[in-house]
């Protein structure tokens, strides 16, 4: 409960970039262009992996997951911030404010383990070709994406009840210009020392054991790939894992450049900058990693081009 000369929490203001206010136009237009060629990138990769034939294999059923947990992260936080942008900052009822964090907590965070499922998939297809047919069945496949998103929303919504039955009294500002956890917590008057011991244990289940799980694959990869005699079997093996792996650095990159720097009251502000890193660029990387360095994706997309130009050229 509030004290006596404090008041319930019930909206949440959020700051947004001030400072940045004589660029609002500008910093509109460029998160307005991002955020387009967000969703447009990413609901091509689901489209073409939903329709061309060749892109229905394992490795690209995990490719539509990550590319739709992108669109949803993305979508959770740009245009409450797109919003911000434009009227220099915004207004979030508590529930909203809750909501946001729930909803981007899930979409970023099952992103960890849909890349683990993929190193996983590029460890049978590099160290058991023979059996990678057998072993990487439709069904697991499936399976593997459920008990991601499931685990990962059971994970979220248990430290979410804990932050919700938190009091929030007096002030209500935020310097930020989404719901991030760190900046909520610190308007939270109780005591918050054993959600930092809860936090700490979902890191290392989110986070850190996927990221572990995924340097052992690839350890995996690396000398089954060196026992490859001819240099082209090299080239092609590493070929079949670049962009997974690209992906991967850039993720845990923007994370650890986020979570892992310190920041002191002083500087604190610059974490909501490093906040965009995770939010636009990752997603933003995804669709030219996929395009431009997967020759099946190519294939696709030009199969799909002149598809639409032979039927318009027909009419």
């Amino acid at each position: 409960m509030c004290e006596e000369n404090q008041t319930q929490v019930t909206q949440i203001r959020l700051l947004g970039f001030r400072g940045l206010n004589k660029f609002k136009i500008l910093l509109f237009i460029v998160f307005l262009l991002i955020y387009i060629f967000i969703l447009v990138g990413n609901l091509l990769i689901i489209l073409l992996v939903t329709t061309i034939d060749h892109l229905k294999t394992p490795m690209f059923f995990f490719l539509k997951h990550l590319s739709t947990a992108d669109v949803l992260q993305t979508t959770t936080v740009v245009p409450v911030m797109l919003d911000i942008v434009f009227v220099h900052e915004g207004i979030l009822p508590l529930w909203g404010c809750m909501m946001q964090l729930f909803l981007f907590g899930i979409f970023e965070f099952v992103q960890c383990f849909l890349l683990a499922v993929m190193s996983y998939d590029r460890y049978l297809a590099i160290c058991h070709p023979l059996r990678y047919s057998s072993l990487m069945g439709p069904d697991l496949c499936l399976q593997l994406v459920v008990w991601s998103w499931l685990i990962i929303i059971f994970m979220i919504v248990s430290e979410s009840v804990v932050v919700i039955r938190f009091n929030y009294c007096g002030l209500n500002s935020i310097d930020h210009f989404f719901c991030d956890i760190r900046p909520l917590l610190d308007l939270a008057t109780s005591d918050i020392s054993m959600f930092i011991w809860l936090d700490l244990v979902l890191c290392i289940i989110v986070l850190f054991l996927p990221f572990a799980f995924i340097i052992l694959t690839y350890c995996c990869i690396f000398f089954s790939i060196l026992k490859i005699s001819s240099a082209y079997g090299k080239r092609k093996a590493f070929s079949t894992c670049s962009s997974h792996l690209t992906t991967v650095c850039i993720y845990y990159g923007t994370l650890m450049t986020v979570y892992m720097v310190p920041t002191d009251e002083s500087t604190s502000y610059i974490g909501k900058y490093r906040s965009l890193l995770y939010i636009i660029v990752t997603p933003l990387m995804n669709p030219i990693i996929y395009s431009l360095r997967n020759k099946e994706m190519k294939r696709a997309m030009e199969k799909m081009m002149s598809c639409i130009c032979h039927n318009g050229w027909r009419r």
